[in-house]
């Protein structure tokens, strides 16, 4: 049955209506939220001119610096750890079989379907039965579970479209399966590589439940500081250090998701 093109118009209007609609629910209290931290007012609530003084005053800011300084150390700690160890997950379960590999596929990305509550408080229960003191490096250990899962998921998609037979062609000529890997098979992978530590460096930078739960007395990570702020109200500051979040998480989201897809199409 055709359909005519006076009837696909209404369709078409409709989606376009829809559309508009949900990215305006979903970026509207962005564009509010950035809107307001160029408040002058200390109370968001109230417009009472245009400054930049709230930003000037985060980067003077000791606490500020300090969960920031916490949250870039457990995010590049965690994602490098990660990035090794997921790239060899990935390429172990799609190059290798052995006993029980459906089961440990499961199970490996289990992180991106549990909930982050289920996560730290499972964390925090190992932790204490183990008698491990809680400090930024448990935080580490804790960020390694959800971004591992993340880098291999990523690397595994990468994988699935390179030819396997440029490995094999490489021991044909002579190399031993390591520089088969690290000279034909890594460089293959490096887009994919960057892009899952791109995304997973962006999901423990932004990390609060998690975090929360397994930092040490003292090691507040950014998300946090920004929690205990707001518990007293919303204040300017607080905005456009959001604001700086925000942007910071989309450009890092956006470069991996374009090296993802270049990767694809190589």
């Amino acid at each position: 049955m055709n359909i005519s093109p006076t009837q696909k118009k209404p369709r078409v209007v409709w989606q376009a209506v829809l559309s508009v609609i949900m990215y305006i629910f979903m970026y509207l209290p962005i564009l509010v939220l950035g809107f307001y931290s160029f408040n002058q007012s200390p109370y968001s609530a109230t417009w009472q001119g245009f400054t930049l003084d709230w930003y000037r005053k985060l980067f003077s800011d000791d606490r500020i610096l300090s969960a920031l300084n916490n949250s870039l150390i457990v995010a590049f700690c965690a994602v490098g750890v990660s990035a090794v160890l997921g790239t060899l997950m990935a390429v172990g379960l799609a190059r290798y079989k052995f006993p029980g590999k459906s089961l440990y596929r499961g199970v490996a990305y289990l992180p991106l379907i549990i909930p982050d509550i289920a996560i730290a408080v499972a964390t925090l229960v190992f932790l204490a039965a183990f008698a491990i003191p809680l400090s930024l490096w448990t935080i580490v250990a804790a960020h390694v579970v959800f971004c591992l899962a993340y880098i291999g998921l990523v690397v595994s998609s990468r994988l699935n479209n390179l030819d396997p037979h440029l490995e094999e062609a490489a021991l044909d000529l002579g190399a031993t399966p390591l520089q088969a890997f690290i000279k034909v098979l890594v460089p293959q992978l490096m887009p994919g590589i960057i892009a899952g530590c791109l995304l997973a460096f962006v999901l423990s930078l932004d990390d609060f439940l998690i975090a929360s739960f397994t930092a040490g007395s003292g090691y507040n990570t950014l998300p946090m500081e920004i929690f205990s702020r707001i518990r007293t109200g919303v204040k300017p500051d607080i905005n456009a250090l959001s604001m700086l979040l925000i942007t910071v998480s989309a450009i890092v989201a956006f470069i991996a998701e374009f090296l993802r897809i270049l990767g694809e199409r190589k």
